[in-house]
């Protein structure tokens, strides 16, 4: 479960890099904040599909 944590922060952060890269035009901060929204954004979603829930019994 910490794992899922990890990712989602840093996902948050990816979020408000590339928002900030888009506010001050940022080409560059564009590109790499975006590809880790992406990355990291799916990285999330899927720990938290898979193994983010205990199987309940």
């Amino acid at each position: 479960m910490g794992l899922v944590i990890i990712f989602a922060l840093v996902t948050i952060l990816a979020a408000y890099g590339t928002f900030s890269a888009l506010k001050n035009k940022n080409v560059l901060g564009i590109v790499f904040g975006g590809g880790s929204l992406l990355v990291f954004g799916w990285f999330t979603i899927m720990t938290v599909i898979y193994s983010g829930y205990p199987i309940a019994h």
